[in-house]
């Protein structure tokens, strides 16, 4: 605290000298602005590197799974196709097993031709749907027409 003793009508006036108070507060303001960056924030994390022979699993994983249900002429059975591969209807479960057991999201496709009867799509939905399959689609026509 300072006094200024002067030619003023009322006599002494003390005046409160805060330049040292700004000094201290600068001092303070400097410290915490470096310490704050040395406190930890979280917890160390190692993140996982990428094995070269999963990036063709991925590949595989990204592929979606459409199960084709297709009229042969030549005999009374329609015949089944997983993505452009031959399968028969015994093997149908457990290769769609085989395929989604370590997908994380079991959605499938079923087209079916349009000289097919309904029951064995409904038959190919239900093989796969005991298979573990969750959520099965239906591929028509149109719809693949993009129309």
């Amino acid at each position: 605290m300072g006094m200024s003793v002067g030619e003023s009508k009322g006599g002494a006036m003390a005046e409160m000298n805060v330049v040292p108070l700004i000094d201290i507060l600068l001092v303070l303001l400097i410290i915490f602005m470096v310490i704050t960056p040395l406190t930890p924030k979280g917890m160390d994390a190692l993140v996982p590197q990428p094995n070269p022979n999963q990036q063709n699993q991925q590949d595989i994983d990204n592929k979606t799974v459409v199960v084709q249900v297709i009229a042969d002429p030549k005999t009374d059975k329609p015949k089944l196709k997983i993505n452009n591969e031959d399968v028969t209807w015994e093997a149908l479960g457990s290769r769609m097993e085989q395929i989604f057991k370590e997908r994380a999201e079991k959605v499938a496709f079923v087209k079916g031709d349009n000289d097919v009867m309904f029951q064995d799509v409904a038959r190919a939905i239900d093989i796969m749907r005991g298979a573990g399959i969750d959520k099965v689609g239906l591929i028509t026509a149109k719809l693949e027409a993009g129309q």
